[in-house]
């Protein structure tokens, strides 16, 4: 078995000891939030993040802003001051105006034009995890992984390639910060993890070069999560490829996932994870519609989330949704 893509950091940027999993102190839901023309999928993005317990108890804490030297947009000084004003703030709603106000910088983004949560979301860690590198010049690929944000998401995936002639097994790693399930004939969040698990002929023919054959060969691929993040997100890819209409089916999620037998290494104790916030779209297609969201808040209640306003509700109502980012916390 040969591997490719997993060297050891040179230098940790932030150490994995001091990330705290759970609250660090607990009060009731923080405000909702105003939409600003079509700011519904950043909205629930947010909120999303801003009810991490790793990443909120880091930005409640003010390290990042203490020490940052950056002139001009910091995306991890924005959310600090965000989460801080949400969770702090005796209004019962809060416009996200420094997010707005910078959207160029975070991607492709209007305010007045439709988003999509979760290329927000991509958009937004990235940014958070550039802010986090800035200063930290000639850094090796797998240092750069160790940012505060990529310590709290990063997970490594296995892709594991055999030569269907000789039977040569090839290993690739690459890291993930979310996991984009296809959800077309899956009933729930474990089959298609079962589909993503399983292993794949590779498209064409002869596609793959085997380093024993010495050339290219058909082979079968499959991917495991080889190391677990420590925060699972997971997308659940509503837009039909093809046809880009909506799969509006079913998918059903539970509250506590069991992550081992989606591992490289199945055996072993069970790694649960446990949700704690949920991504709704609503609509008949992926351009258009709104996005709302669940969240469970440090008091360990769920609240629905919907722009402006905070609702408390049961468990049984948020796994009852037509999920699409899906979020879970070691």
């Amino acid at each position: 078995v040969t591997g490719k893509g997993m060297n050891p950091p040179q230098k940790i940027l932030f150490p994995p000891e001091k990330i705290s999993m759970g609250w660090r102190q607990k009060r009731r839901p923080g405000a909702g939030l105003y939409n600003l023309g079509s700011t519904c999928y950043l909205n629930v993005v947010l909120q999303c993040l801003t009810y991490t317990p790793p990443l909120a108890n880091y930005l409640l804490s003010r390290q990042h802003s203490r020490f940052c030297h950056q002139q001009g947009f910091c995306m991890m000084c924005i959310m600090e001051d965000h989460v801080r004003k949400v969770l702090y703030s005796s209004a019962s709603a809060i416009r996200p105006r420094a997010v707005i106000r910078d959207l160029r910088f975070i991607g492709e983004f209007k305010p007045d034009l439709p988003g999509d949560a979760y290329e927000f979301l991509r958009c937004t860690l990235s940014a958070m995890h550039r802010a986090c590198l800035r200063g930290s010049s000639d850094l090796d690929i797998s240092s750069q992984g160790t940012t505060i944000i990529h310590q709290i998401f990063q997970g490594i995936l296995r892709s594991r390639i055999t030569c269907l002639s000789c039977e040569t097994v090839s290993d690739f790693y690459m890291a993930f910060l979310d996991v984009l399930l296809k959800i077309k004939g899956a009933s729930s969040l474990t089959t298609a993890l079962e589909d993503f698990v399983t292993p794949k002929q590779m498209d064409g023919k002869k596609c793959f070069k085997c380093s024993k054959c010495e050339k290219k060969v058909a082979a079968s691929k499959r991917v495991t999560i080889h190391h677990e993040p420590r925060v699972l997100t997971v997308c659940l890819g509503r837009a039909d490829v093809r046809t880009s209409r909506k799969i509006s089916q079913v998918v059903e999620y539970p509250e506590y996932l069991d992550l081992r037998p989606y591992m490289s290494d199945t055996a072993g104790e069970p790694l649960l994870y446990s949700l704690y916030a949920v991504v709704v779209h609503s609509g008949h297609t992926c351009l258009e519609g709104h996005f709302f969201c669940y969240t469970k808040a440090s008091d360990g209640k769920w609240y629905k989330m919907n722009d402006v306003t905070v609702d408390s509700c049961g468990i049984h109502t948020v796994l009852q949704q037509q999920a699409y980012l899906l979020f879970y916390a070691r």
